[in-house]
């Protein structure tokens, strides 16, 4: 089919686009900042995230998805389609487009981003539940009769799955990931030692000495922020093991959610998981000890795939090379009981 193809991880931190064949071309932040006074597009992706929190009034930094859907249908449409020109710009057939949704979104979330998706410059889309993108990302052969489980932690979701004979045997979609993590940290500091930080603080903290496990108590970082009692700047000493119990609420939801999936995993597909373990996508795996604590609480061995921030963008992108085949978790846009504009059905 002529024209160019792209797969799209539309997630709540991060906007990931891959090209078959050319790989990730393109990788921004899902953040725009409008001008407050007549809502015109300023800035958008990595411009935009610089700005977070640094605005004056005149200024709205904003982002458009939470917990993996469109919140802000405007500005997602606005973000997407500058994204897409940045990839596409000078071709004449619009692109073919596969992107990625949690797996339990509702109707309506599926048309917000079908719509938003065709309104930013593309002529076909089609939807793919994140838990099947990951596993084509990762590389796991989804077509055979054997059981094969993928946990992909994202920023807004976690999306756990079974998949045998391209099909999905059992799912869970929590709306729970990375920004919960940090939101953990940034109200244990508040709570506990009166010490004021921001989100984008949080993340950093969460990079360097974040363990799902009981972190080490010599291992320290000083942390820039404001003393919630005098208000005025100071710099604060936290530790791994403080991290550690900040994030465990969190931590221990992704696990649970990861526990009723095996729960209710067919005893022959249960077996093969055991053999095979489980594979762990999403920017959010990449916490220190997570695989380990999910290996010591469900007894199933963990790895983290190969380059797991991009998984579910190369499944989205590979998917497309499949159109022939139906999988579960696979929505074309002919599929919808709504109706669609008339470029929706070119």
């Amino acid at each position: 089919m002529p024209g160019i193809s792209l797969g799209i991880d539309l997630g709540t931190s991060n906007v990931t686009i891959y090209v078959p064949g050319k790989g990730v071309v393109l990788r921004e932040p899902s953040v725009i900042a409008v001008d407050s006074i007549n809502d015109k597009m300023i800035a958008c992706g990595k411009e935009a995230f610089e700005m977070l929190g640094r605005t004056p009034d005149s200024i709205r930094a904003i982002r458009p998805l939470y917990k993996g859907v469109i919140s802000e249908y405007e500005y997602a449409e606005q973000m997407l389609r500058t994204f897409v020109r940045r990839v596409c710009a000078y071709k004449i057939i619009k692109p073919r487009v596969a992107v990625s949704i949690p797996s339990e979104v509702t109707g309506v979330e599926q048309r917000s981003v079908v719509e938003a998706v065709l309104a930013a410059g593309t002529r076909h889309v089609v939807l793919i539940e994140e838990p099947v993108a990951a596993a084509l990302g990762a590389g796991i052969s989804i077509d055979q009769p054997y059981g094969s489980m993928v946990v992909n932690v994202g920023s807004g979701t976690t999306d756990i799955a079974v998949l045998s004979l391209k099909g999905i045997a059992a799912s869970q979609s929590i709306r729970l990931g990375g920004d919960d993590i940090d939101a953990a940290i940034v109200r244990y500091l508040h709570n506990q030692l009166n010490h004021i930080i921001g989100l984008q603080t949080a993340e950093q903290i969460k990079i360097t000495i974040g363990e799902a496990l009981t972190g080490d108590k010599d291992k320290t970082i000083s942390v820039k922020g404001r003393n919630a009692v005098s208000g005025l700047p100071c710099l604060q000493k936290v530790s791994a093991a403080q991290i550690s119990e900040a994030i465990s609420e969190p931590v221990k939801a992704i696990i649970s959610a990861i526990q009723r999936v095996l729960e209710s995993t067919p005893p022959e597909l249960a077996g093969d998981i055991m053999t095979a373990g489980i594979t762990l996508t999403g920017g959010g795996v990449q916490l220190g000890g997570l695989p380990e604590a999910i290996s010591r609480f469900t007894g199933v061995d963990c790895r983290i795939a190969d380059n797991p921030s991009d998984c579910v963008a190369v499944g989205t992108g590979e998917m497309l090379k499949r159109s022939g085949a139906i999988y579960s978790g696979v929505y074309n846009i002919g599929q919808f009981s709504y109706p669609l504009s008339d470029s929706a059905r070119l």
